[in-house]
């Protein structure tokens, strides 16, 4: 498969914030992106382990390890680093699942490598790995239009106006045995029509 670098487990990381208080914010976005996968694909049951909530799956015929790191966003690195180090993965195969400011909601990029744009997550991700050669896959949540409003943008809850998100975290699960198979373009297409659909 085009992009395919080894034949073992990937690594997909939903970046958030641990806690009942976080879980409808924008930023855990990745988090609720990886818990439907886990739902959908059915997973096994999430486990305490590397600093992080882990589970593990096959998709498209691929082993998945799932992690949400519950290290706080600033420190996401240790848990990824720990996780990958344990189970060989190198940085090529771990996605990094975010919310993205510089995306409209509900819209989807997919990439490898590049800057964290003020993502801590990444940005402690690319510490850890001293590279940035991961995936990212980049989930938007629209800027609020002014730097000053954005932690408030990133760290308020979903409200009841964002009727994509459901649709948007369905279509990211249906699709992702793309990822698996290494086929991001065909992916993004993917959840772009499912979204549309919905």
């Amino acid at each position: 498969m085009q992009n395919r670098i080894s034949s073992g487990p990937l690594l997909w990381v939903g970046l958030g914030n641990p806690g009942a208080e976080h879980a409808r914010q924008r930023h855990n976005i990745g988090f609720m992106a990886v818990d439907e996968i886990a739902r959908r694909h059915r997973f096994t049951p999430w486990r305490a382990k590397f600093k992080g909530e882990l589970c593990d799956g096959t998709v498209a015929g691929r082993k998945i390890l799932l992690l949400k790191p519950q290290t706080y966003m600033n420190a996401s690195g240790d848990s990824v680093q720990a996780a990958a180090a344990f189970h060989k993965i190198a940085p090529a195969d771990i996605w990094a699942w975010h919310d993205e400011l510089d995306l409209a909601p509900g819209k989807v990029r997919v990439k490898k490598g590049g800057g964290a744009a003020g993502h801590n997550g990444l940005r402690d991700m690319q510490r850890a790995f001293a590279s940035p050669d991961f995936w990212r896959v980049r989930l938007g949540i629209g800027h609020p239009g002014h730097k000053d409003r954005v932690t408030g943008h990133v760290l308020g809850n979903f409200a009841k106006v964002d009727t994509w998100l459901e649709p948007l975290l369905g279509a990211c699960a249906v699709a992702c045995p793309l990822l698996a198979e290494a086929r991001p373009e065909e992916f993004m297409t993917r959840v772009a029509l499912l979204t549309q659909e919905a």
